[in-house]
């Protein structure tokens, strides 16, 4: 029984070190790659003076009435 506490908490100090590890990889590689990816993709083909274009003649801004 001597040294239990210590010799516990070093087991749980390195499985907490794996497991928040494994969930940050998880998290870069499920998440925030694919949606890295998914913003260029966007921002590959956009137009911002169309889509400006378009909520213009929708009448969304009041500043800049349709035409």
């Amino acid at each position: 029984m001597r040294r239990l506490l210590a010799r516990r908490m070093k087991i749980h100090l390195f499985g907490a070190f794996f497991v928040s590890l494994g969930c940050a990889a998880l998290y870069k590689f499920g998440i925030a790659d694919p949606r890295k990816r998914a913003y260029a993709e966007f921002y590959k083909n956009y137009d911002p003076m169309k889509d400006f274009e378009a909520m213009r003649a929708a009448g969304v801004f009041e500043s800049a009435p349709p035409k």
